[in-house]
């Protein structure tokens, strides 16, 4: 007689996935709103739109993962500030058309499940929801034997917001003369880790363990450090400021995130030395023997995000930020001339 099969025997464990929800419940429900009206287990999660204070609300959404910034969470065991970076990296991008952020959606997949580490990464989605002042309404746990090595997780994140139509913002406002504004970043972000895994693992051959003198801390601690999320910063000055274009430096760096929101016919001049240079970026420069101009086409070399406001504002904007508990710099101007990014020393 054959041998009967389970999904078990092919690896796909049902009731540690059952596990995982269980302990990852408290941290789903602690970003939870008055317009969240589902609990966990739906087949969708159910959200109610409150358009008082809007005339004419459009949504705004965006998708994005953590990218090989994962294989850091590997090598360390430590996964639960990776979700913080992947709620970073889809709310910072609808911030930067105006939307507050409403809802969130992660999606894990694994070679194996294991209920504590899944916890772990939801407990990092959760803690980033919190920042962003969004509900976490639903998500995906997969486990996929013989896709993905034991051990080994795959992350993505969809993020909604709401803005009103006529407030929505495009950078067709931004004018010559207008004040380019950075938030300093808490680090590599979550962009050009395949080039910094290659420096310091493969030509360097450090550990993650290194205490590396020039940052005061270990390697790992210091490429780990989660993406900063702005939301808090943003929504206090668009209720006060008009704002003519915001930027996540995101993949892609200065070079190719900034001239997608300037108008055809003007550039950005960015005066190299206006911001506190943080050690990390000047020490992969260093070893990697890098090119400025590869830097920042790379690296947010310091610089998280950016607004783009008025010359008459731009003070005024700069101590708002401040206030709201953010390093921030004039770092540059537009001009009127080649489109693009150029760098002032």
């Amino acid at each position: 007689m054959d041998e009967k099969l389970t999904y078990n025997d092919s690896g796909v464990n049902i009731e540690e996935g059952a596990r995982a929800v269980d302990l990852m419940k408290g941290y789903v429900k602690n970003t939870f709103t008055k317009n969240v009206l589902c609990d966990l287990g739906g087949f969708g999660g159910l959200f109610q739109l409150d358009v008082n204070e809007y005339t004419a609300p459009v949504l705004v959404s965006g998708t994005d993962g953590v990218g090989t910034k994962l294989k850091l969470a590997f090598m360390m065991d430590k996964h639960d500030t990776v979700g913080i970076d992947l709620v970073a990296m889809c709310v910072n991008d609808i911030l930067c058309q105006g939307a507050k952020p409403l809802f969130f959606l992660d999606y894990v997949a694994t070679g194996k499940l294991k209920a504590e580490k899944v916890a772990d990464i939801v407990k990092g989605v959760s803690e980033g929801c919190i920042k962003a002042g969004c509900a976490l309404i639903g998500g995906e746990t997969a486990e996929m034997p013989g896709f993905y090595d034991e051990g080994e997780y795959d992350m993505a994140g969809f993020s909604v917001g709401m803005v009103d139509k006529d407030k929505i913002i495009d950078g067709t406002n931004i004018k010559e003369g207008n004040v380019v504004i950075g938030l300093s970043s808490s680090g590599i972000h979550s962009n050009g880790y395949s080039l910094v895994r290659k420096l310091f693992f493969d030509k360097l051959g450090y550990s993650v363990d290194k205490y590396i003198e020039e940052l005061g801390e270990t390697l790992g601690e210091a490429l780990i450090k989660p993406t900063k999320i702005y939301a808090h910063t943003v929504m206090a000055v668009l209720k006060k400021y008009e704002v003519n274009g915001m930027c996540h430096i995101t993949g892609g760096g200065f070079y190719e995130n900034i001239p997608r929101i300037i108008p055809k016919d003007l550039g950005v001049e960015i005066n190299l030395g206006s911001w506190d240079a943080l050690p990390i970026f000047d020490l992969i420069q260093k070893y990697g023997n890098i090119d400025t101009d590869e830097m920042f086409k790379t690296f947010n070399m310091g610089i998280g995000y950016i607004f783009v406001v008025s010359k008459e504002n731009a003070n005024q904007i700069l101590e708002l930020i401040e206030e709201s508990g953010e390093k921030a710099f004039k770092i540059g101007k537009v001009v009127k001339g080649t489109h693009g990014v150029k760098l002032c020393r």
